[in-house]
């Protein structure tokens, strides 16, 4: 990943999006485009043209931290943009040697392990930055069965190249489009992750969706929310979930899902619970009667 041309794409990207009237200020003449020029951010953050054209071309070396501020305040970025920018302006003093370091094989503690399976009546699951899901509950298998039929499940890659995907998640181009903007998160934090970029080359090769989506540089943090899903065993039901990182291991994270209490999803919910313990019982079963 080219963290300059990153770079470039997002702030034009966002300052297209900004109207003068939105940052109080008058319009003159004929505008060709609807959004700020360069010299209007640049005054709106109190640098001169130059400085910021020079930003905008993707060279955010030695810039300050009031000066991001300053320019995330002109642009009207919110929180998760705000990081994003900050995330790319850390990336751009890190050198492609030094980020380009073997990863570290993760490997999933017991101890983590145990709280997942240990959720038993809550959908959970552990993810990577690149939504490889690399452990699962018996009840996440469950509710996204289709997701597991890929050799390394993979939520994003599953979005996108499965057809099933938009009929297991309602509202798909919401999901969709989060699940870009987690990517492109991301790419932010580890412009060099060699993984990550394979990923996003191939779905933007694979899937014009993908590509379009990505082509907007919206960025989404996985934190909380809820998600619509279509099983074919309970039908509909729509569940909250949390997304907790695990502290000393950068990029994990456990997704849990769960639904309000005395509402149909929870019903729903403990229906497919009963299911996905039937199945472990069947499958336990089997492999003693294959042990004998």
């Amino acid at each position: 990943m080219d963290n300059r041309a990153e770079v470039s794409a997002f702030l034009k990207s966002r300052r297209d999006r900004i109207t003068p009237e939105q940052v109080g200020l008058p319009v003159y003449g004929h505008r060709r485009v609807p959004g700020l020029r360069r010299g209007e951010v640049a005054m709106l953050a109190g640098v001169s043209v130059e400085y910021y054209t020079r930003m905008e071309r993707g060279d955010l070396g030695g810039v300050s931290e009031s000066v991001l501020d300053a320019l995330a305040q002109a642009l009207k970025l919110d929180d998760t943009e705000r990081d994003h920018l900050y995330a790319l302006a850390r990336a751009a003093h890190v050198t492609p040697a030094r980020a380009r370091r073997r990863p570290k094989k993760v490997s999933v503690r017991p101890s983590v392990l145990r709280i997942i399976e240990g959720l038993q009546d809550q959908p959970a699951y552990l993810r990577n930055n690149r939504m490889d899901i690399l452990a699962a509950n018996a009840l996440a298998r469950v509710l996204l069965s289709d997701v597991f039929e890929m050799e390394q499940p993979n939520t994003c890659r599953f979005c996108f190249l499965d057809p099933r995907a938009p009929r297991l998640y309602i509202d798909w181009e919401r999901v969709a489009r989060d699940a870009v903007g987690v990517l492109r998160l991301e790419v932010a934090k580890n412009p060099y992750d060699r993984e990550l970029s394979n990923l996003i080359g191939e779905l933007s090769t694979r899937s014009d969706a993908f590509r379009t989506m990505w082509g907007a540089h919206n960025v989404h943090s996985f934190t909380r929310g809820s998600k619509q899903f279509h099983h074919p065993a309970v039908g509909e039901m729509e569940l909250v979930h949390e997304s907790l990182d695990l502290p000393g291991d950068e990029g994990l994270s456990i997704t849990v899902y769960s639904a309000d209490p005395g509402t149909p999803a929870a019903d729903a919910l403990k229906l497919l619970a009963s299911w996905a313990a039937s199945e472990d019982r069947e499958a336990a079963a089997s492999r003693t009667d294959s042990e004998h």
